[in-house]
């Protein structure tokens, strides 16, 4: 019972790993059957477990494809194909429970990642930074806190209530900060959504201080964090606060105050210098670790996410190039907005009509069956779409967020200039900015978000699935039965 238990909840599996050359995907060494073997003892194994916590966080079910997916068809912008509850029609149609797939298997992985996490901080106070040095070693911590801090935030997006609703007073997640690697009762209440998110934020700045401002190549600054990965996701972690003031001081730093907006004209020092694709559809095409790729899943056609878990496998259709397809663009969603135009290269290039059945797909993810595509985590066009909103809903119909909406607008369609008089007043401006949210960032996990910290009713799909009011308790999910079954302190939503 206790074996069973302990996997339930998720806290203390480890993953394995088969050895292999490619550093993204190494053997881990966290936990060990041979009790005589020292993972902290040598520098190379330490630098092991440290890609191992990466490769823990670009799971499948977790950050690698699923975590995207939920959050983008929990929305109102695809319908449902095949009805497979595999395959999160559940959370398409709003009906799932504790024991759904979903709801079970990606809080089991997020809290693998941060018990890894948790193992490998502990470990190094108590180990490792002797053995690599204090530099590295606080390097290496940082790293950690930071995918600590990503899968506690990831993990509230579905299972707690938004901080904006009450000052996040509302119950959040069991908060573990300590690493288990034994069996036992590892029962622990749930922390307050402000209480996580003030951890969250800990991490966050901690990480900071001690991050790389840069590494020695493009794929290792697409798919480990440097000092912008941590800024901008901070800027997240505020804007989904409600907290703008902090959102325009974290984005300010990689930032420039004038067009062109890079991070160049930022203030961290030796950064990477970031800034826009001249055409978005370049983002999403090899070799993946462009200026505007900030942080990413990396994938290949040997190193996979795992059947059905791939954004290319849900969201894309062609003839010769099949993708399974399990949701198509709704026609109804924001693809039947009249102002994003036809010839805007978020739809010349990145929408495929299948002639055969006239449905909508989404081309950014497009490469065939094992769909090797990059899964975007965050990248550069969001801090200056977060900077914007943060800017109009701090200074009303505001110069500079008008100048950054049109960043992104005109990179994509040069024939739409916004200028202050498109906008009555700030709120008007906010929407404005919203809506190129919700274009822009279309299949990558961010639209649900955004209707639940905006505080707005979730709009229903086609004629089966109505919409969701925030007093509805299907605005969030429950928490995973497993967790409920073992954990007795536990609370359900």
């Amino acid at each position: 019972m206790k074996k069973k238990y302990i996997i339930g909840m998720g806290v203390v599996l480890l993953l394995a790993y088969s050895c292999k050359k490619d550093l993204l995907t190494p053997e881990s060494q966290t936990q060990v059957s041979d009790q005589n073997f020292q993972p902290f003892s040598t520098a190379p194994r330490i630098l092991s477990q440290v890609l191992g916590l990466y490769n823990s966080t670009r799971n499948g079910q977790y950050l690698g494809g699923r975590y995207q997916v939920y959050n983008d068809v929990k929305a109102e912008n695809w319908l449902n194909i095949s009805g497979n509850q595999i395959t999160a029609s559940n959370t398409w149609s709003q009906n799932v429970n504790t024991t759904s797939d979903e709801v079970q298997n990606l809080w089991s992985q997020a809290y693998v990642t941060i018990n890894n996490c948790n193992l490998f901080i502990d470990g190094m106070a108590a180990a490792g930074t002797a053995v690599v040095g204090e530099t590295i070693g606080n390097q290496y911590v940082a790293e950690a806190k930071f995918l600590r801090a990503v899968a506690y935030y990831s993990l509230l997006q579905l299972y707690a209530r938004p901080y904006t609703e009450n000052n996040g007073t509302s119950p959040g997640l069991p908060l573990r900060l300590k690493g288990t690697s034994s069996y036992g009762d590892l029962s622990i209440a749930r922390s307050t959504v402000t209480q996580v998110y003030d951890q969250i934020l800990k991490d966050l700045n901690e990480a900071e201080t001690a991050i790389p401002a840069s590494y020695a190549n493009g794929i290792t600054n697409t798919t480990r964090a440097h000092r912008n990965t941590v800024i901008a996701y901070k800027s997240r972690v505020y804007l989904t606060m409600g907290r703008y003031a902090d959102v325009i001081t974290e984005a300010n730093k990689i930032v420039s105050p004038a067009a062109p907006f890079t991070a160049s004209g930022g203030t961290v020092t030796g950064g990477v210098a970031h800034a826009l694709q001249a055409n978005v559809v370049n983002v999403f095409r090899t070799p993946y670790t462009t200026t505007e790729s900030i942080l990413s899943m990396p994938w290949s056609a040997t190193e996979t996410p795992g059947s059905q878990n791939a954004l290319g496998y849900y969201f894309f259709q062609n003839g010769s190039v099949q993708g399974q397809a399990e949701f198509y663009l709704n026609p109804a969603g924001v693809i039947a907005d009249a102002s994003w135009k036809s010839t805007d290269a978020r739809r010349t290039g990145l929408l495929f009509t299948n002639a055969t059945n006239q449905r909508v797909f989404l081309a950014k993810f497009n490469s065939a069956n094992p769909y090797p595509d990059y899964v975007p985590v965050i990248r550069y066009a969001e801090v200056l779409l977060n900077l914007a909103e943060a800017r109009a809903r701090t200074n009303g119909v505001d110069a500079q967020a008008v100048a950054l909406l049109n960043a992104v607008r005109t990179r994509s369609d040069a024939t739409t200039i916004f200028t202050a008089a498109n906008f009555a007043n700030g709120n008007a401006l906010v929407n404005g900015i919203l809506q190129e949210r919700n274009i822009e960032f279309l299949g990558e996990g961010l639209r649900n978000i955004d209707l639940m910290r905006t505080l707005q009713t979730i709009p229903g799909k086609g004629t089966s699935v109505p919409a969701v009011s925030r007093a509805d308790a299907r605005y969030i999910w429950p928490i995973s039965g497993n967790e409920l079954l073992y954990n007795s302190l536990m609370t359900n939503n």
